[in-house]
Formats: C-alpha cells, sequence, structure tokens
C-alpha cells in the first residue's frame, strides 16, 4: 500500500462514512452470505500494517495461490516524490506465497477497495488456493487486488523501490514464517516476486543503526543478499 495513497484512502473512507462500496467492473458485488477472506501479498502480510485498514480482521494465514505472479509493477504518479509498488496480474502457470485472512463485514471491504482503490478486486477460485498449515480451505469467497493493466509500469530512477516498503512486506513474511514454522517462507516471498531492480534506494531513519527502528532489519537484509546477491550491493542510500 502506498503511504501517500493510505493518507487519501483513509480521507476517502471519513468522507463516505465508511459505507459499503458500489459494486463495478472493479468491485465486484459481494455474497454476504458466504464468509469473507482477502488475500494479501505485499504490505497487508503484516500485521500492524493490515490491522491499520481492518482492526478486526482475521489472522493471517500462509497460502501459496496459483494463475498471479507478483512483482514490482506499479509506478507511483502524482506530484511530488513517487516509488514502484507490488501489484500481480494473471499468469498461468504463476505462484506466489501469501497471506489469508477473514474480514469480518462488508464495511470492512469497503475499507479495504478504500485502501487498495487503484487496484481491482478479483474473485480468486477456491482450487487456486493451498494451505500452507496443514488445515482445509475455509469455506467463504476469496478475493484479490489486482493491478489494472492501465497502471503496469517498472521501478525507474524517478520511481524506485523503497526500502521501508521492502521492510513491511519481508517482516510480514518473517512473521507468518516463525508463526507457523515455515523455513523458507520468507524466502519465498522474495524469488517469487518479479521485477527487483537497482532502482531501490534504503529510505529507512539513520540507515547506519536501522535495528533501532527496524527490529527485523538484519533478517530482512540477509534474506535480501542471500536471494538478491547482484542487486543488493547496488541499492542506494537517501
Amino acid at each position: 500500500m502506498k503511504i501517500l495513497d493510505l493518507a487519501i484512502a483513509a480521507l476517502v473512507v471519513v468522507a463516505i462514512g465508511a459505507q459499503p462500496a458500489l459494486a463495478d467492473d472493479c468491485h465486484p458485488e459481494i455474497d454476504l452470505q458466504q464468509p469473507q477472506y482477502t488475500l494479501g501479498y505485499g504490505s497487508l502480510m503484516e500485521d500492524q500494517s493490515k490491522r491499520r485498514t481492518v482492526a478486526n480482521a482475521g489472522p493471517n494465514l500462509p497460502v501459496r495461490v496459483t494463475g498471479y505472479r507478483r512483482g514490482w509493477i506499479d509506478p507511483g504518479r502524482g506530484p511530488g516524490p513517487q516509488t514502484t509498488y507490488l501489484g500481480i496480474r494473471p499468469e498461468q502457470g504463476a505462484s506466489m506465497n501469501a497471506a489469508l485472512y477473514l474480514l469480518p463485514d462488508r464495511q470492512e471491504i469497503a475499507h479495504t477497495d478504500a485502501r487498495e482503490y487503484v487496484y481491482c478486486r478479483h474473485l480468486v477460485p477456491r482450487d487456486r488456493v493451498t494451505m500452507l498449515d496443514g488445515k482445509p480451505l475455509p469455506d467463504g469467497q476469496v478475493w484479490v487486488y489486482v493491478t489494472p493493466a492501465a497502471n503496469l509500469g517498472a521501478p525507474s530512477p524517478e520511481t524506485p523501490i523503497v526500502q521501508s516498503y521492502v521492510d513491511i512486506f519481508i517482516h510480514g513474511c518473517l512473521e507468518m514464517e516463525d508463526r507457523y514454522q515455515l523455513p523458507g517462507f520468507a524466502a519465498e516471498c522474495i524469488t517469487s516476486t518479479h521485477g527487483w531492480s537497482p532502482h531501490w534506494v534504503n529510505d529507512r531513519i539513520y540507515p547506519r543503526r536501522p535495528f533501532i527502528y527496524r527490529p527485523a532489519a538484519s533478517r530482512i537484509d540477509r534474506l535480501l543478499q542471500a536471494h538478491l546477491p547482484a542487486i543488493f550491493p547496488q541499492i542506494r542510500i537517501e
């Protein structure tokens, strides 16, 4: 989720009184007779980030999803400094790991639609979702937010990948790896994401002592260095 966009989305929610979003081509009608689940594949994989939008969301459950490819494909637009964010596109044969969590009511779907307003909410066929905790897939509809084709792009000097966003993403992956004892889950978050680029800036506060502000900084950096050995040394500090 984009930091600037999060602030805008919050204003949208306030303005509409957190009313349910109207159905449209990007936000299909939901079946209120069924439980509603969302797949988080970027910032929504981190508990703290997710609960800023949906405070009473269900716990993050580890899953693998086929038919979608995650990547750095969504450059920011508008005035001021911008960055490139994670998105997904349908792709046959692709897979990614992700977090599955319950949205307890329709209002929470409206909150999430507002947060992810530049994406389109797609209904995911249940046979594309495999639980990684050994339990059966819960009953209900499963949604994921897909990057529209019109928004596609790549990291550039003007819209780089930023470490603060990478940290939220990978920290969420580490949370799930530790919680469910899934060795390699965080590494899969990296290897199943395409579009890693040398157009990447380290915007952590006081990056020479990042653990003060991001306790998992050392673990995140070791993972990135191990799985992106050609790109990691090129990250520039801002």
